[in-house]
């Protein structure tokens, strides 16, 4: 029986006295807090401010002349994502095959204009959202039959395009093999703070599992030194190994060997984060039943043949909502870089409100910051969510 708006209403909202006194109470206090934000945003605030940093914020001080090969880099991570998203989630959307084939020539002839050098930062963010909400379509609706006509070996090997475009990107960002050099003290803002949270998220990825299966080996040592090493790393507070990181290198290595300062900090975010994700990990080998190893070991596979084949992959699964939280959290702990002189997003945040003629708008520039961070964090949720259900075993195919 279908039930009408109102009906629907009166069973989620008012189903008894109290919960209808409750979601009443509910709905003034958020409708309130709503009108005083939305006149606020839209009245008082002063978002001067952002149009006039929007470029600092976002890229630091990466030279001007240089920037086109960031616009080209977040082009090809749109491109990316969208591919990524539409395959893992494979629905298609509620549009119309003559109007999504306007929207993708409209968009086919907007984002590329818009992605220039000579349009306002905030313009080329709007295109860069749009080319991303164009592919991911495209590609949702598309994508995945394409792909079911390619050669099961050439499937195999997309996952790898991924791992080459990061470091296509790295080269875009740093330079070299052609292009000039730029050095990672111009970096900042929030390209600084994606690229941190990305490289320690992908390098503490492994180094986590092995020290998952090093703390349960049968080796005292091994089991003992990964042990010591994760309730070391997890018993200090991040901010002081990134002081002791950033000092300890410098004297233990000559001044020509010491890295730069943001690798140093990048390695640090690695090794932290390695720790906590051995502990997910080991949480998930925990989950997987005796009997499935007995049962691989029984058909006649070897040890890395049992791990590879079937304790990790349904390890890896079970922790998966809880590395994604780890990566979240990385990706919030990386504004404590500001404190060891790093112009992260929120280091470039601070700078532009000491502006003398930016005096007051405090509000204005963290909320931005805010949004940033949710939108990003967000996304690592969305796609962990999408990945779950994509590697649900109960799910029927």
């Amino acid at each position: 029986m279908t039930l009408s708006l109102p009906q629907r209403l009166k069973r989620e909202l008012a189903a008894t006295p109290l919960d209808g006194a409750v979601s009443a109470v509910l709905i003034v206090a958020i409708t309130a807090a709503a009108i005083g934000f939305l006149g606020w945003a839209f009245g008082r605030a002063q978002w001067l401010v952002i149009q006039a940093n929007g470029t600092l914020l976002a890229v630091g001080r990466y030279p001007v002349e240089q920037q086109w090969r960031l616009w080209l880099l977040v082009g090809l991570l749109a491109a990316a994502t969208g591919l990524g998203w539409g395959l893992l989630r494979g629905r298609r959307w509620p549009f119309n095959d003559r109007l999504a084939s306007v929207l993708l020539v409209a968009l086919g002839l907007w984002a590329p204009a818009a992605l220039g050098l000579s349009l306002p930062l905030q313009v080329r963010w709007w295109a860069i959202t749009a080319l991303l909400l164009g592919l991911r379509w495209a590609f949702g609706r598309w994508g995945a039959a394409g792909l079911a006509r390619l050669h099961p070996r050439v499937r195999r090997l997309l996952p790898l395009g991924f791992p080459l475009l990061y470091l296509i990107g790295l080269w875009l960002i740093a330079g070299g093999l052609g292009l000039g050099s730029v050095a990672p003290s111009e970096w900042g803002g929030l390209l600084l703070t994606l690229l941190m949270a990305s490289l320690a998220m992908l390098l503490s990825f492994p180094l986590g599992v092995l020290l998952a299966l090093g703390r349960r080996s049968e080796l005292p040592l091994l089991r003992w030194g990964s042990v010591l090493y994760i309730e070391f790393i997890r018993g200090a507070p991040l901010i002081t190994l990134l002081f002791l990181g950033q000092n300890i290198l410098g004297f233990l290595l000559p001044g020509g060997l010491a890295p730069d300062r943001v690798w140093r900090a990048a390695a640090v975010l690695t090794l932290f984060c390695a720790a906590y994700l051995a502990e997910a990990v080991r949480s998930g080998l925990a989950a997987v039943p005796r009997g499935q190893v007995e049962a691989a070991r029984s058909l006649g596979l070897s040890v890395p043949q049992t791990l590879g084949a079937v304790v990790l992959p349904q390890a890896l699964r079970t922790a998966l909502p809880t590395m994604v939280g780890q990566f979240i959290s990385l990706l919030q702990d990386t504004t404590l870089l500001s404190l060891i002189g790093l112009l992260d997003l929120l280091g470039m945040a601070r700078s532009v409100m000491a502006n003398p003629a930016y005096l007051g708008k405090n509000a204005e520039v963290y909320l931005t910051l805010a949004v940033l961070f949710w939108c990003c964090c967000a996304a690592l949720g969305l796609g962990s969510r999408a990945l779950e259900r994509r590697l649900d075993t109960t799910r029927p195919a």
